[in-house]
């Protein structure tokens, strides 16, 4: 039996994805949760499962995709392009294979598409800022147990003990605050490197050539540092381990249409 923990309110792009999912998704006598996002009641639903030992899947937003619009509904603008994650009892795809043997086949076709996957190495020219990029407040709290601020805070703190590099914050844009309408590619323009706990931030360094330090459930853990003692020398690793992360994490992102065919479910079903 599948549980689809729907959020209150009624544009929530939730409505429209697990029509697909009841589509795409088989039924078994098992019973299994899916939950977009945070919000709501999810955290403690999930938790729930966590402790009653239940099978539950996490659905959100793709990591290489043509961006939803967020403000002032959710909208989703091309359904060909845009992807969504599906993760097994977690927030993101964490097992990255960075030893081969994936065909590319799934990057081709988002290449084809105009979705920017190409990796194109680490910057080696003169760098001089480190751009810490926060999670949301729910994914900070339930991460970390604090809230955005005191994150902020605390990694500031202990950036400062080991480097005087200058530290520049970028949160997540929203309406009326500073970096609304802002392209993090232009903060990222002589980074030395991105620290976050669970933001796609990473994602966005990584396309543009800078490394990342970021918590061990990050999906780009299996290419960052996870601890900020390596600030002054992130981990940075090459073409060949990077394009097989990238690989990998494609595998596990998917349109609509390919959840409401069932495509979703016979390519996850392999790696359960």
């Amino acid at each position: 039996m599948n549980i689809y923990h729907k959020l209150d309110w009624n544009k929530c792009l939730s409505h429209e994805i697990w029509e697909a999912f009841k589509k795409g998704w088989p039924e078994t006598d098992e019973e299994v949760h899916f939950f977009w996002g945070l919000a709501g009641k999810n955290v403690p639903e999930i938790q729930k499962c966590v402790d009653e030992n239940k099978t539950w899947f996490y659905v959100d937003v793709g990591y290489f995709t043509e961006q939803i619009t967020r403000y002032p509904e959710p909208k989703i603008h091309d359904y060909d392009k845009t992807y969504f994650r599906i993760v097994s009892e977690g927030l993101h795809t964490t097992g990255g294979n960075t030893h081969g043997g994936i065909p590319d086949t799934r990057t081709s076709e988002l290449e084809s598409k105009g979705i920017d996957i190409h990796f194109k190495g680490w910057d080696t020219g003169e760098t001089k800022h480190i751009l810490v990029c926060p999670s949301s407040q729910m994914v900070t709290h339930t991460i970390n147990g604090m809230n955005q601020d005191e994150w902020i805070r605390q990694t500031i703190e202990d950036i400062r003990t080991r480097t005087n590099r200058e530290i520049k914050v970028r949160n997540k844009p929203r309406p009326n605050n500073e970096w609304w309408g802002t392209d993090i590619k232009d903060s990222l323009v002589g980074c030395h490197c991105l620290v976050t706990n669970m933001s796609l931030s990473g994602i966005d360094a990584v396309l543009n050539m800078t490394p990342v330090i970021c918590h061990g459930k990050n999906v780009c853990s299996p290419i960052a540092s996870r601890d900020l003692k390596y600030v002054n020398k992130p981990f940075r690793p090459g073409r060949k381990t990077v394009t097989e992360w990238m690989k990998f994490v494609v595998e596990n992102q998917f349109t609509l249409p390919e959840i409401e065919s069932g495509k979703a479910f016979e390519v996850f079903k392999k790696q359960l």
